[in-house]
């Protein structure tokens, strides 16, 4: 059985978009965990009513993603889930999604899958997973790099994020949970998936399973269209901050090949640094 894992703070008006599309699958083999972390909107009275069938987990109000999503894990896991989903609630699945990631899920039963992802408003691809070059800090995007007509079925990746994340039990029994202690919110789905990725585990996007989702409401997007000297101090040391530099540095150590620790350091340091100003 597959359980998708959704931690929420308020935003009931995504959470309710997102589970009125996972509840519109062509494939119904699946159960969903809400974890509520201290919302003040009336999330959790409002699924109650609406969503009978999905299970809400209450968090303490200081989870932040990774914890919620461990939370959510964990319960999966105490009723047998066999796999499963990390799913952000501003998302929309589109309705053969859990069919397609299902479906190789069954060729690959070990790999860690993502999603092709969609603008919802333009319906164009915006991720479609990346390959990062530790030597040089950077990243090539398969979206340019793949002819349209090899967009379809499995491509290898370095990392993945935790929207639309399909996890074997075999993986998180292995593995261990998300690392919630030195990473409460970014980067904890990225150094995730490369962590499973050298264990030997096969990571690969899914370009048959497709998720809608909204660019410009992500954390790192509304901080970057107002710019200020707070902000730019919570892009870089705040839990949020996409920018987080302790974050980074936790990242970095963990998953860089060793002797090129200190230059891909520094390069991180820099782009980050400057990055919040940027386009």
């Amino acid at each position: 059985m597959l359980y998708i894992v959704i931690p929420v703070f308020n935003r009931l008006v995504f959470t309710r978009a997102c589970l009125l599309s996972l509840r519109a699958q062509t494939c119904p083999d699946f159960r969903v965990i809400v974890v509520d972390d201290g919302s003040t909107d009336g999330t959790s009275e409002a699924l109650a009513r609406e969503f009978p069938e999905v299970e809400v987990v209450a968090g303490t109000g200081m989870l932040f993603w990774t914890a919620g999503v461990n939370r959510g894990i964990r319960r999966a896991l105490a009723q047998g889930a066999t796999r499963v989903m990390t799913l952000n609630n501003d998302v929309l699945a589109t309705p053969d999604f859990v069919a397609q990631m299902l479906h190789w899920a069954d060729e690959y039963p070990t790999a860690v899958l993502g999603a092709l992802e969609l603008d919802v408003a333009t319906n164009e691809p915006v991720y479609g997973g990346e390959r990062f070059n530790w030597l040089t800090h950077t990243r090539k995007e398969l979206l340019h790099e793949l002819p349209t007509a090899a967009r379809r079925g499995l491509h290898p990746v370095t990392y993945l994020p935790g929207r639309g994340l399909l996890i074997p039990a075999v993986v998180l029994e292995t593995v261990g949970l998300f690392d919630e202690k030195r990473l409460p919110h970014y980067l904890a789905d990225y150094d995730y998936t490369s962590v499973v990725r050298r264990r030997g585990f096969p990571v690969y996007i899914n370009y048959d399973a497709h998720l809608r989702t909204y660019p410009d409401e992500s954390g790192q997007e509304q901080t970057r269209r107002h710019r200020s000297l707070k902000g730019y101090y919570q892009h870089l040391f705040g839990i949020r901050g996409g920018g987080n530099l302790r974050n980074f540095t936790h990242f970095t150590l963990k998953n860089c090949p060793t002797p090129l620790v200190p230059l891909s350091l520094l390069n991180g340091y820099a782009r980050r640094l400057v990055g919040y100003f940027m386009h």
